[in-house]
């Protein structure tokens, strides 16, 4: 276990970067998402489309091309927030296209008596969303979203082949330090990131629970 005593506090370094990639590119996710899913539900047509095309194009383009793109390509065109928050945005804006499809299904689980009830009495469509179907759309979709984030977490890997330092580019490091304990290491690292889906789970499960005793 030479590998663990020696570089705890690097494997620790490289798990706060890959919670860095969560969070970051998370809450651009959510943030997107909802938007992109209000859109596809919008009474305007030029929204929809729009709200269609971004989610027709992000859900099936490969991350790692997207990740390329905005690493590479961004700074062709004069915009550069720095390698980590561009890699962030491509993370975020791909898994937004999930988050947008999450949602979407909430919005369909609400009947639509909600929304109706809430045109009737003179609320405009992005009062009535905000503060009638959203909410319950929320409630519904926690299971959903608490697999796209897991998802998300998994793919915050990718982020090694650029060069940031997280817990698989760490990961890779180790290897060649300690090529004869590679099986501890591989294990070691996997446990690191079954603790945080686990982590992931445990939220959206008490989520789950207070939403579902408030909906009583």
């Amino acid at each position: 276990m030479d590998w663990l005593t020696d570089n705890w506090l690097n494997i620790l370094r490289g798990f706060g970067e890959t919670l860095k990639l969560l969070g970051l590119s998370g809450a651009i996710a959510l943030v997107l998402g909802t938007l992109v899913a209000l859109a596809r539900v919008s009474p305007v047509p030029i929204l929809r489309g729009v709200a269609i095309a971004y989610v027709t194009i992000f859900r099936n383009t490969p991350l790692l091309v997207l990740i390329l793109i905005t690493y590479y390509g961004l700074p062709e065109v004069g915009i550069d927030f720095g390698f980590f928050i561009n890699i962030s945005l491509a993370m975020g804006f791909y898994t937004a296209s999930f988050v947008t499809e999450a949602i979407r299904s909430g919005f369909n689980g609400v009947p639509l008596g909600q929304a109706e009830a809430a045109r009737a009495i003179g609320m405009p469509f992005t009062q009535s969303m905000s503060q009638v179907v959203l909410p319950q759309a929320f409630r519904l979709v926690v299971p959903p979203l608490a697999s796209v984030f897991i998802a998300l977490t998994k793919n915050t890997s990718l982020a090694a082949t650029f060069g940031v330092a997280e817990a698989t580019y760490r990961m890779r490091g180790l290897f060649n330090d300690y090529a004869s304990q590679m099986i501890f290491i591989f294990l070691g690292i996997a446990l690191g990131y079954i603790l945080i889906v686990a982590v992931i789970s445990w939220i959206a499960t008490a989520f789950e629970r207070r939403f579902a005793v408030n909906g009583r």
